[in-house]
């Protein structure tokens, strides 16, 4: 067996020069205390540590938590703290994600804690001391009403997890889509990780169903705006389209040569990178200078969206039906 250097490779991958960060990628600077908090609307704060966010909202009945990201922590209450003594009598579990939900245990032991039913399902399997378990539980649509405001909780099928959720404040114009939209950056590697690629595709476009001014994506610098949703489905528009042409396009046989042909992971392994490869060859220059980390997933979004056009999309290039 070949001794293959894997961390070798990957400590030159680290060394290799990124593209400057577009300036539409960047967003307030982060002070000495560890987080930024900003009103984006009444009664409405993104909070972040500069590359998670969430967001709670101030009442007249008390504040309600959506998130707790581990970054942020405790944090989350000492942001709270600074701008109402008012308790915290709610919490709201967008998916079941630790990376974003796995301070949630910070909050109140006694306060309701809302989620959708495949989320609850997740959780009570994982067991998590740190997730608690959702209290109230929903299978299409809830509404919190708490005082002067209220948050609508939509679930329209599964994207980047199965049970992920729309929050959306309807008196304020602000929306949360965790994991689906990324304001001023490409997608997450392999578009987000997603469970379901066809309806992450799809959550882009519900997103805009909402008339919302601002938009908080649980990543990375800023919040968003209806234009950062209009641009994310601009690029991932490019990157289906390049890498579906991609899938039928590459030099099979030239790939192929040199590849053992008794091995059937490297033969899918050399196509499929090949694929991605020259997808990201073509996507990388058009978007470099418009998103965020375009050189560093692009890459890796295509290699995923090579795969949902093949599994989900039945665009099977070369290994279509056979003659």
């Amino acid at each position: 067996m070949s001794k293959v250097p894997y961390s070798d490779v990957a400590e030159r991958a680290r060394k290799l020069p990124t593209a400057p960060v577009p300036q539409a990628a960047l967003g307030p600077e982060v002070p000495k205390a560890g987080y930024v908090l900003e009103e984006i609307a009444d009664g409405v704060f993104w909070l972040s540590e500069g590359m998670y966010q969430m967001m709670f909202v101030v009442t007249d009945e008390g504040v309600i938590a959506v998130d707790a990201p581990p970054t942020l922590g405790h944090n989350i209450l000492r942001a709270i703290r600074s701008v109402t003594s008012r308790p915290i009598t709610q919490a709201v579990y967008s998916h079941q994600h630790s990376d974003h939900v796995g301070a949630m245990s910070v909050y109140p032991e006694d306060v309701p804690r809302y989620a959708h039913r495949i989320t609850a399902e997740r959780l009570a399997l994982l067991g998590d001391p740190n997730r608690p378990l959702p209290t109230r539980v929903f299978d299409d649509t809830l509404t919190i009403e708490a005082g002067d405001h209220s948050l609508q909780l939509d679930y329209k099928g599964p994207n980047h997890a199965e049970g992920n959720i729309f929050i959306y404040a309807p008196t304020q114009g602000v929306l949360m889509l965790v994991d689906v939209i990324f304001p001023g950056w490409v997608p997450f590697s392999n578009l987000a990780v997603s469970a379901n690629i066809p309806g992450f595709v799809n959550a882009q476009e519900q997103a805009l169903e909402y008339p919302f001014e601002k938009i908080v994506g649980g990543h990375v610098t800023r919040p968003g705006t209806p234009d950062d949703v209009r641009t994310q489905i601009e690029y991932v528009q490019d990157l289906r389209s390049t890498t579906e042409a991609a899938l039928s396009s590459v030099d099979l046989e030239k790939i192929l040569t040199p590849v053992d042909a008794t091995n059937a992971w490297a033969i899918f392994k050399a196509y499929l990178d090949a694929v991605a490869a020259q997808a990201a060859d073509e996507l990388v220059p058009r978007w470099s200078q418009r998103l965020g980390g375009a050189d560093i997933f692009t890459l890796p979004n295509a290699w995923a969206m090579a795969e949902a056009l093949r599994l989900d999309y039945g665009s099977m290039g070369p290994f279509g039906i056979a003659p």
